[in-house]
Order: structure tokens, then sequence, then C-alpha cells
């Protein structure tokens, strides 16, 4: 692994969906009965993949809030598999995420790094979403910024400097810890953040629910356990 000194950061900001909160697990979850009331099936990671290219897609365009996007997204994978959901699947999908579990790792990592640092998100949700899943992960962030705040979404840098602002502390002080190349990584180096990769997909073909990008993160770590050892262990 790269080494990273933690000394030098008093901030620490996460992408929230793949990286604390398992979120492929959790769209699965809420498609998969949808798929199967309408008789279709399709693999798990062409499901994935079909989710990503059109949540990224509606997410580029004018500011839905995310429910809206999770919404559409529904209704274009039933375009692409020949079905049409119902409203009530397309609500249910869109209410989903307060059901996305966390990682088995996330709670106890972000609160043994909460006693060094300063912790935030960055998250490509709304508030109220947003609040559902900080519940599941059992800690008070310092500070939340959501892209239903921003009015965009990552990979748009305004979200980013939403949060420099929020935080009050130096971008070069402030280290960046995602799972998405795409959403996170290629923008926080942009800007000059020193950022973490952590690689939940490790060993997995394909971009899963992230769309594929290139970025050079610092150091990458499987999980979070890992990275609260790291950033925690004695000088």
């Amino acid at each position: 692994m790269a080494a990273i000194d933690f000394d030098a950061f008093d901030a620490l900001t996460f992408d929230t969906y793949g990286t604390l909160i398992d979120w492929e697990s959790g769209i699965l979850a809420a498609l998969r009965p949808v798929l199967e009331q309408h008789g279709v099936e399709v693999a798990d990671e062409e499901l994935l993949e079909r989710y990503a290219r059109h949540e990224a897609e509606l997410e580029a365009g004018p500011f839905l809030d995310y429910r809206e996007v999770l919404g559409r997204a529904l209704a274009a994978i039933g375009t692409d598999l020949g079905f049409e959901p119902a409203a009530d699947e397309v609500a249910a999908f869109s209410a989903s995420v307060g059901d996305w579990p966390p990682f088995a790792d996330s709670a106890d990592a972000l609160a043994r790094l909460h006693t060094r640092f300063r912790l935030a998100v960055i998250t490509n949700c709304d508030d109220d979403l947003f609040a559902l899943s900080e519940q599941r992960l059992g800690l008070r962030f310092d500070r939340v910024i959501t892209a239903q705040q921003a009015r965009t979404y990552k990979p748009s840098a305004a979200n980013f400097e939403l949060a420099f602002a929020a935080l009050g502390v130096p971008r070069e002080r402030i280290l960046h810890v995602a799972q998405s190349l795409y959403h996170d990584h290629v923008t926080a180096k942009a800007l000059g953040m020193t950022t973490v990769w952590v690689d939940r997909r490790a060993g997995r073909a394909g971009g899963g629910a992230t769309p594929p990008a290139d970025a050079r993160p610092d150091l990458t770590v499987p999980d979070m356990r890992t990275l609260a050892d790291l950033a925690l262990r004695p000088s």
C-alpha cells in the first residue's frame, strides 16, 4: 500500500453509497421484485451496469431530486428490458435508499476515525434519504453535503466546493475517501485533494453500479476497517 501521512489531515470526506453503504446489494434487492413481477430475467452485473448508465445520464442533465433520478432510472431499465413499471413500483424503488444496508465494517470504522478527525459526507442523495442512511451508520457526521443542497451531482466540482466552504478546512488538509472513481476520484484529484479508494469491488469484473473512469488515488484499501487501522496506527 502507498503511504499517506495521516497527520497531514484534519478532516475526512466520504462518498456514502458504494463506500459506506452497500448500494449494489440495496439496488438489486429493490429491483429484483419488480423484474420478477414482469417476468424479466437479467444477470446482476448487467442490471447494475444498466442502472449506472441511466443514473449517470439523469444526474448529468437538469437537476432532479434523487427520488426522481431513481424513479426515472427504473423506468429506463424497464424500457431497455421491455416492460413498464407500475407507479407503486416506481415509488417503492425511489424510497428504497433507506433500506440499503451499511457494509459490515463501516459503522465501527467511522466511530474510530471520528476520535481523531472531523468527518463529512459529499453524497449524491436527497437530505431526507441520506438521514436514513446516517441512522444506519450510527454516527452524526460533522457536515453533510447532499446533491439536493448543491443542486447538482458529483462528479460536479460544485459539490466538493460546497463541502470545502462548510468545513472551513483548507482542501489540502482534507482527505477524500470514496469507492467511485467516476463520481469522486477524478474530480477530487483535479481539485488537488489527496484521495483514498475503498475498492469494494476488488476481484470483480466491470464497474457494477458505477460508470467506468480513470483516476489515480493516493491509497487503495479493500474496506473501511483497513483504512481506520492505517489512519489510527501509532506513528
